[in-house]
């Protein structure tokens, strides 16, 4: 792993340390005000343990067997069985990414002071994000209420030596010999930490961090896609004027019409038709309003990022240490509402981004609408098919994002003999949300690539500096110009490469610097 280390401490981590730590591999440390906030707590649990008067989740069962008072004998037992036994997620492994994202947010919980952990469960749970070691963590078992119980537990499990793990190399192997060839001691759980360990909203928080992020640099993608198309398409750039935002003042709207302006800025293909002699009244809305569409989208990720940033500063736990107070409160802030609603939600503005885009691209691609240009943009047409088939591709995945869009969070199965009555499903939108993001990724990397295209085939008109970049960097990747047909599937999957890694972004914002 890297020399780069993210502290913990008892305030939140931010966006990019989650990034940080989950997709740049860095390490982990516990800051001494967090180790010292742990130790309190945990004075706090051990004085109740003491105590003959029962303490939910620290002398006593759990959930709906809440009510049997545990003996101290049998209490390391009650917190190794919890584990062992939530660990029961099933099908596929979860990407590492998520898991260290998991892992990092269980730990910020534990840093706050408020969960009553021994310092050194806390300390190891750091060893393992800091050695690369990631439990296997399984697709099914959460339903996003007392937490992603069973995903957690899988990272508990490993923190005891048990279960399986991937090391940094991604071997997978047992917990135990990741542990000593680590140099690293499991920990026997004592009262408490097992609860501790599992009770949090951290994997479907941890997903949708990574999916804002994600998201953040698609829709200023999506937005360079636009420019193309209408500028491809010989639409108009007079609809993204600022004084037409400023009366409908939406600031997505404002932030994605203003990116438009300076991408087409400088467009011969544009000024070619701006003159007296233009007859086009209006453009197709999917040209015409892209501003309003992706703007949109812009302001409810606005809002997805609100809650992540609460729910980053958030202590969830079941029941929750209070040391001013010294004592131990159940509470119901596990329930991954909040968290699920914005997972939904992201779902659908994405299915909607990637809508519009494919509308954007079947323009291009017919004779009545294109505007002169070859059908499906082909080299000979009926014997070359040009990206007829590529615009297949778009609408089977927006065509899957509809279906993804549909909310997880309206759905709860009661569990836990009726005690879990209601329960959010967040882990299931943040998981489909994942699979969204793909295909919004994909979407927009087809209409990039048929807009260049279509800008190739303009010629000798030309295209402003900014998309240009873009056409030229597609060009440099590989992906070549208009021509007869060829095999397309390599040349989709290089620019969804470029779109995934921002290269895209990047060169645009190489001409017109950054885009908002």
């Amino acid at each position: 792993m890297g020399d780069t280390k993210v502290e913990v401490g008892t305030g939140p981590v931010s966006f990019a340390d989650v990034i940080a730590v989950a997709r740049g591999g860095a390490g982990v440390r516990l800051s001494e005000e967090a180790l010292a906030a742990v130790d309190r707590a945990r004075t706090v649990v051990e004085e109740l343990a003491a105590s003959p008067t029962p303490a939910y989740g620290v002398s006593t069962g759990f959930g709906a067997l809440a009510t049997r008072h545990i003996a101290p004998e049998l209490r390391t037992q009650l917190q190794r069985s919890l584990v062992r036994s939530h660990a029961a997620g099933s099908g596929p492994e979860v990407e590492r990414e998520v898991v260290r994202a998991l892992m990092l947010l269980r730990l910020s919980t534990l840093a706050t002071g408020h969960t009553g952990v021994r310092r050194q469960t806390a300390q190891l749970m750091a060893d393992l994000l800091s050695h690369g070691i990631t439990p296997v963590v399984r697709e099914y078992g959460s339903l996003g209420c007392s937490g992603d119980l069973a995903p957690l537990s899988h990272c508990a499990l490993a923190l005891m030596g048990e279960g399986e793990v991937r090391d940094a190399a991604g071997t997978l192997m047992p917990a135990a010999e990741a542990l000593a060839a680590a140099g690293l001691e499991p920990v026997e759980l004592a009262e408490k930490e097992g609860l501790a360990l599992i009770n949090g909203t951290d994997g479907m928080l941890g997903m949708l961090v990574l999916a804002i992020t994600d998201l953040l640099r698609l829709l200023r993608t999506a937005d360079i896609a636009a420019a193309m198309s209408v500028e491809g398409q010989l639409g108009t750039d007079r609809v993204f004027a600022p004084e037409l935002q400023a009366i409908r003042p939406h600031p997505g709207q404002a932030d994605s019409a203003a990116n438009l302006t300076a991408l087409l800025a400088d467009s011969g293909v544009v000024a070619s038709h701006r003159g007296p002699d233009c007859n086009r009244v209006q453009d197709a809305y999917s040209l015409r309003c892209s501003p309003q569409v992706h703007g949109a989208a812009r302001d409810t990720v606005g809002w997805a990022a609100t809650v992540a940033e609460r729910e980053l500063a958030s202590a969830v736990d079941n029941p929750v240490v209070l040391p001013e107070e010294r004592r131990l409160e159940s509470n119901g802030n596990f329930h991954g509402a909040p968290v699920a609603y914005v997972l939904d939600f992201l779902a659908i503005v994405a299915a909607d981004v990637a809508s519009i885009s494919e509308r954007r691209t079947d323009r291009f691609l017919d004779k009545a609408r294109n505007h002169g240009l070859p059908p499906f943009l082909a080299d000979d047409p009926g014997v070359d098919s040009g990206h007829m088939i590529a615009q297949y591709t778009q609408a089977a995945i927006v065509s899957e994002m509809k279906r993804l869009a549909v909310p997880a969070s309206v759905d709860s199965i009661p569990s836990s003999a009726m005690q879990e009555d209601h329960v959010s499903m967040g882990w299931s939108a943040a998981r489909k949300l994942r699979r969204s993001v793909d295909g919004l990724t994909r979407v927009v990397a087809v209409e990039v690539l048929t807009a260049a295209r279509a800008l190739d085939l303009r010629a000798p008109l030309t295209p402003s500096p900014a998309t240009a970049a873009v056409v030229r960097l597609l060009r440099e990747a590989g992906i070549a110009g208009p021509g007869p047909d060829r095999h397309l599937s390599p040349e989709i999957e290089t620019a969804v490469s470029l779109v995934h890694s921002g290269a895209v972004l990047d060169a645009a914002r190489s001409v017109i610097g950054d885009l908002l």
